[in-house]
């Protein structure tokens, strides 16, 4: 294997990786008595929480609800398509 198909595979990996985290994140969002700083709940609050931090200050709460986890799935899934999909541009330049 050489090295752009390691890259590409890896920084596919890492996308859905994070859109799943976001996604998990988001099933989180449903309980809010659960404790995001204990085990094994930080697990999805510690990669995720550098990225929704910042985001919570430009985008408010829509009726109380945080949809910063889903913005953050979209940001990561389009991300994923544009590089790594059918057509991506890490897809394209490989060929």
């Amino acid at each position: 294997m050489d090295f752009p198909t390691i890259a590409a595979g890896s920084l596919s990996v890492l996308l859905g990786l994070m859109t799943f985290l976001f996604i998990f994140r988001i099933v989180l969002t449903w309980y809010p008595q659960v404790d995001l700083t204990k085990f094994p709940f930080n697990l999805v609050a510690v990669p995720t929480e550098p990225f929704l931090s910042p985001t919570r200050n430009l985008i408010q709460p829509i009726g109380g609800v945080d949809i910063t986890p889903i913005v953050w799935v979209g940001i990561f899934s389009l991300a994923r398509e544009i590089l790594l999909g059918q057509q991506g541009l890490i897809t394209m330049a490989m060929r």
